[in-house]
């Protein structure tokens, strides 16, 4: 079961990065900049978002100490989309050599963050619409 689960997550690591990767790529600087509305983040924050999102919680999976500094991510503006994805792409490459030493046992594992206790297997569900999201904002 250990493996099918994650098999089944880097296939949908996989198809986030490729929807990623078609929505985003030929996005001008403007584009990543610009926010639908108030309160509402761009692609260029929301990429370094789902980034970070994902490399925490494979850090605390691994039981290194995490290195996100999430208020940075909602800072994020000038970035291109190509430089946007390699970095996306990095984290999912990172996610690809870790989950092979991971069990359902490390997906239990907790941390405070500013919301509360939180366990580490919560980047395991993250929406798979997000994509879709972004794709809308430029509909």
């Amino acid at each position: 079961m250990t493996e099918r689960f994650f098999a089944d997550y880097l296939e949908r690591l996989e198809a986030l990065r490729h929807r990623l990767h078609e929505e985003v790529r030929d996005l001008p600087a403007e584009a990543m900049d610009w926010s639908p509305g108030p309160q509402m983040n761009s692609v260029a924050v929301l990429l370094p978002h789902i980034a970070g999102l994902l490399h925490e919680g494979i850090d605390i999976a691994l039981g290194d100490p995490p290195s996100r500094v999430r208020a940075q991510e909602f800072q994020t503006r000038g970035v291109l989309a190509a430089e946007m994805l390699r970095r996306l792409d990095a984290v999912l490459d990172g996610a690809r050599g870790a989950l092979p030493r991971l069990g359902l046992e490390d997906l239990r594992k907790e941390r405070q963050d500013e919301d509360g206790a939180v366990t580490c297997g919560w980047p395991c569900c993250m929406p798979s619409n997000t994509p879709t999201c972004i794709s809308a904002m430029y509909g």
